[in-house]
C-alpha cells in the first residue's frame, strides 16, 4: 500500500514519495535495460564457454528482444486494465526467475530459451515504469521525472559493458544473469510500499493476443533469416522464414486494421509529431543496438581489452548521460525537440565513425585516450542530448490515460529496431559464423558495419530536421501544464520514447 499523500497524479519529485517513485521505476527498468546491454560483453566468453558460433550469440541477445519487442504492447494494456503498479510487480518478480534459469543454463539452447523468458517479464515491467511516472507526478513535475527516468535508465542501460566486464572477468558471465536477483528484492517492496497503483478506467475489451502473436512471429521469422542467412545463403528455410515472417507482418497490420480493440491502433500515427518522432527513435536505437554489441566484441577480439577492460572503455559514455541527461531534459522542453533531435543523432554517429579508429593498438593507455575516448566521448554527448527530449517529446504527444500503450509502441519500436539491427548487420558487413574468434576477420566487418550505423542516426536527424516542428512541439508539451490537463509522459532504454494519438 502507497504512503499517506502519494496519490496519483499529485507527486512532486522533491517529495519524498517522488524520490521513491524514480527510484523504483529506475531500478526495475533499469534492470531490462542493463539485461539489454550488459549481455554484450559477455558474448566472446559465453561462446567459449558453451562452444557456440555467431548465429547463436546472436540469438542470446535477440531471444530477449523478439518477446520484448512482440509482447510490450500487450503488456502495456495489461497495465492499463489492471493496474500499472502490479503488472509492474509481476513482470520484477517474472524477470527474476528468469535470469535465474539463465544463470544456471547448460547449454546454449537453454540460455537462449530462458533469455526469451526474460523478455516477457520485461514487456511487462518496461512500459509499466512508464506509465507510473506519467501516472504518478503532479503536471508540473513530469518533464523533470521524465529527464530524471530516462537520464538514471540510459545509465543502467550504458553501464552494463562495464558491470558485465566486471563480473565476467571476475565471478563469471552467469552472475550477469544472477545480479538481477537482489536488484528485484529492492525493487518489489519498495514498489509496495511507496507507489500509488493506478489504471485507465476507460481500458476495456479484450485483449489483442491474435496481434500480439502475429506481430513476435513476424519479428521472429525475419530475425531467423538474417541470423541464419550467413550460414545457410538462401536455402529454402532461410527463403521461407523471411517470406513467412512478412507475410505476418502483413497480417497483423490487417488485423489491426479490423479489430475493436486493436493493440496498435492505427488512429495513434494520425499524429505527426508522434509518428514522427518513433520513426527517429527507430533509427537511433538500431545504431545503438548495432553499435553495443558489435564494439564489446571489437574492443576484446581486435584491440586486445578484457572484459573489464572493454566496459570500463565505454563507461566515459554513461558518466555523461549521468551528469546531464536531466539538464538536457529540461533545455528541450524550453526550446523544443527539433534541434535536439538533430544535433543529438548527428553528434552520435560521429562518435561511431570515430570508433573506426579502434585496432590492435588501442588496449594501451596512449591508444585508450586517443582512439577510444574521443569515440565514446562524442558518442555520450549525442546521447545526452538526444535521449531525454525525445522521450519527452513522444510522451507528450499521447493522452495520459493511454501511457501504457504509448509506453508499449514506444519500446516496441525501440526494441525491434535494436533487434533488426544485431540480426542485419552482421549479414550486410559479411560477418562469419566464426568471425568474433578471428582478430582479422572481425575487424574488417566492423569497419564496414560502423558506417552503416553511423547512416541510420544521420537518417534520424534528417527526419528530425523535416517533421518535427518546435512550435507544435512545445505546444504538445506546454499543453501537459495542470490548466491544459494532459501531461508528459515517459519512454524506455538507454532512451525509450512514447507518443500519443491524434
Amino acid at each position: 500500500m502507497a504512503v499517506a499523500g502519494s496519490a496519483p497524479g499529485e507527486i512532486r519529485v522533491a517529495s519524498p514519495v517522488g524520490r521513491w517513485v524514480v527510484l523504483t521505476t529506475v531500478l526495475g527498468s533499469g534492470m531490462a535495460m542493463l539485461d539489454s546491454t550488459v549481455i554484450n560483453v559477455a558474448l566472446p566468453r559465453i561462446g567459449e564457454d558453451l562452444g557456440t558460433d555467431m548465429a547463436a550469440l546472436q540469438w542470446t541477445v535477440n531471444a530477449y528482444m523478439l518477446t520484448l519487442a512482440g509482447l510490450i504492447l500487450l503488456g502495456g494494456a495489461l497495465g492499463d486494465r489492471y493496474g500499472r503498479r502490479r503488472v509492474f510487480i509481476v513482470g520484477v518478480v517474472w524477470f527474476a526467475v528468469a535470469s535465474l534459469l539463465c544463470g544456471i543454463a547448460p547449454n546454449a539452447e537453454v540460455l537462449i530459451a530462458a533469455r526469451a523468458l526474460q523478455g516477457v517479464g520485461g514487456a511487462l515491467l518496461t512500459p509499466g515504469s512508464l506509465a507510473l511516472i506519467q501516472a504518478s507526478f503532479h503536471p508540473d513535475d513530469r518533464a523533470r521525472a521524465v529527464g530524471l527516468w530516462s537520464g538514471f535508465g540510459g545509465v543502467g542501460a550504458a553501464v552494463g559493458p562495464f558491470v558485465g566486464g566486471w563480473l565476467v572477468d571476475g565471478p563469471g558471465w552467469r552472475w550477469v544473469f544472477l545480479l538481477n536477483l537482489p536488484l528485484a528484492a529492492i525493487c518489489v517492496p519498495v514498489a509496495l510500499r511507496h507507489v500509488p497503483e493506478s489504471r485507465d478506467p476507460a481500458a476495456h475489451g479484450r485483449f489483442d493476443v491474435l496481434g500480439a502473436a502475429l506481430g513476435a512471429l513476424a519479428l521472429a521469422g525475419v530475425t531467423y533469416a538474417l541470423i541464419e542467412a550467413p550460414e545457410q545463403g538462401a536455402s529454402p528455410l532461410v527463403i521461407g522464414a523471411a517470406v513467412g515472417g512478412l507475410l505476418l507482418g502483413a497480417a497483423f497490420v490487417a488485423v489491426e486494421r479490423r479489430r475493436a480493440d486493436p493493440m496498435l491502433p492505427p488512429s495513434i500515427f494520425r499524429s505527426r509529431l508522434f509518428t514522427s518522432v518513433n520513426l527517429v527513435t527507430f533509427c537511433v536505437y538500431a545504431a545503438l543496438g548495432g553499435f553495443f554489441f558489435l564494439s564489446a566484441i571489437q574492443l576484446q577480439v581486435v584491440a586486445g581489452y578484457s572484459a573489464l577492460g572493454a566496459g570500463t572503455a565505454l563507461l566515459p559514455t554513461t558518466v555523461l548521460m549521468l551528469l546531464f541527461s536531466a539538464q538536457a531534459g529540461e533545455l528541450g522542453r524550453r526550446i523544443g525537440p527539433r534541434i535536439p533531435l538533430t544535433v543529438g543523432p548527428l553528434l552520435a554517429a560521429a562518435g561511431m565513425l570515430l570508433m573506426l579508429r579502434v585496432g590492435p593498438g588501442s588496449a594501451s593507455f596512449g591508444g585508450y585516450v586517443t582512439e577510444v575516448l574521443p569515440a565514446v566521448l562524442v558518442l555520450g554527448a549525442g546521447l545526452v542530448v538526444v535521449v531525454a527530449p525525445l522521450t519527452a517529446t513522444v510522451l507528450a504527444a499521447v493522452d495520459a490515460g493511454r501511457a501504457g500503450l504509448a509506453s508499449g509502441i514506444n519500446n516496441a519500436a525501440a526494441r525491434a529496431a535494436g533487434l533488426i539491427a544485431v540480426a542485419a548487420l552482421p549479414l550486410l558487413a559479411g560477418m562469419g559464423p566464426e568471425a568474433y574468434r578471428d582478430a582479422g576477420e572481425f575487424a574488417t566487418t566492423f569497419r564496414r558495419a560502423m558506417p552503416m550505423c553511423a547512416g541510420l542516426l544521420v537518417t534520424g536527424a534528417v527526419l528530425a530536421w523535416w517533421t518535427v516542428r518546435t512550435p507544435a512541439a512545445t505546444a504538445a508539451v506546454r499543453s501537459e501544464r495542470p490548466e491544459c490537463a494532459v501531461h508528459c509522459g515517459v519512454t524506455a532504454p538507454p532512451l525509450e520514447p512514447q507518443r500519443r494519438e491524434g
